[in-house]
């Protein structure tokens, strides 16, 4: 077992370096073999939660950060909801409290996913544009089968 905790540090050290080189797949990739091989490895918890915050921020929908995802919340969370998830994850990943690479700017992310959603006209705003590029995105798929469909049926 001893074996497997030093490949799961060299495997989170390198998790660490690729977090800080901006590969955020790269570094949730070996946090995540760091943790199969070796589940209690100390700090890896906390850095894991730093590295699924990157992930969540990463993942954008026509260049908008999704903020719930950023919390780990659906868009139907209540505000006491959305309060009390901030806080766990603030908790969670404030530099005094955790001494992970990122967490610094975990924390920041988190703030900003707040800040957003906090404040009922802001997330109202989010909303809209959320439930519009969802439109946006429907819309062309449906248009090109119209054509498509014609254009089949025109060939025929």
């Amino acid at each position: 077992m001893e074996c497997n905790k030093d490949e799961a540090v060299r495997a989170k050290e390198i998790a660490e370096q690729k977090l800080t080189e901006k590969d955020i797949a790269g570094a949730q990739k070996f946090a995540l073999k760091a943790q199969k091989m070796y589940p209690g490895l100390d700090g890896l918890s906390q850095f894991l939660e730093v590295v699924n915050v990157y992930v969540a921020h990463e993942k954008k929908t026509r260049g908008e950060v999704d903020f719930y995802g950023v919390l780990s919340l659906e868009p139907s969370a209540d505000d006491e909801t959305v309060r009390k998830q901030y806080k766990k994850l603030a908790l969670a990943l404030h530099p005094d409290k955790n001494k992970s690479v990122g967490a610094d700017g975990a924390f920041k992310i988190v703030s900003e996913a707040w800040s957003a959603l906090y404040d009922r006209s802001k997330r109202m705003m989010s909303d809209k544009k959320r439930a519009t590029m969802n439109d946006v995105v429907k819309k062309p798929i449906t248009t090109y089968s119209r054509k498509k469909k014609k254009a089949e049926k025109s060939t025929h």
